[in-house]
């Protein structure tokens, strides 16, 4: 885990953006994340450990058809403050991929703040076109930490 960059203004953003190799370009094993200052993309972290994630699962196959996509509208919805009055619940965002399928995620600061999440999730859910059918969950980190296999606790769902 290195910092790469920082950046505090729109048009800053989009010269990072237009100079990285796009999500669906990275080999398996890799992440990218961005996170306000100061907070790292930890469960550990302070500002992290008492919340939880947005979980969006993405099949290998979607990969080189909606990976992009969705990781960009995750990006904006983030630098966009599109959250309203919840955007100050958001720490960050983080997107794996692997081999089996990727992961993208928006982190909260409050899991037990069941109004600004399920807020967050809705807007994020809409933000990126998923119909009404699909269904996003939210795991809190402390559940993920202490999960026994490869099974989370999901804790709300929209």
């Amino acid at each position: 885990l290195r910092l790469v960059t920082k950046f505090s203004t729109v048009e800053d953003f989009w010269a990072l953006y237009s100079h990285i190799q796009l999500a669906s370009k990275l080999t398996s094993g890799c992440d990218y994340s961005l996170f306000k200052d100061g907070i790292e993309p930890m469960w550990e972290d302070n500002q992290n450990k008492r919340g939880g994630r947005w979980l969006i699962t993405l099949a290998k196959q979607q990969r080189h058809t909606e990976l992009d996509r969705f990781w960009l509208e995750t990006l904006l919805c983030l630098i966009g403050e599109m959250f309203d009055e919840y955007s100050d619940e958001v720490c960050g965002a983080v997107i794996n991929i692997r081999a089996k399928g990727d992961k993208i995620a928006i982190w909260t600061r409050e899991a037990e703040n069941r109004e600004g999440v399920t807020h967050i999730g809705r807007v994020y859910k809409e933000h990126l076109g998923l119909s009404q059918k699909v269904a996003i969950g939210y795991q809190a980190h402390a559940d993920t930490a202490t999960k026994s296999g490869s099974l989370t606790k999901t804790k709300f769902v929209v």
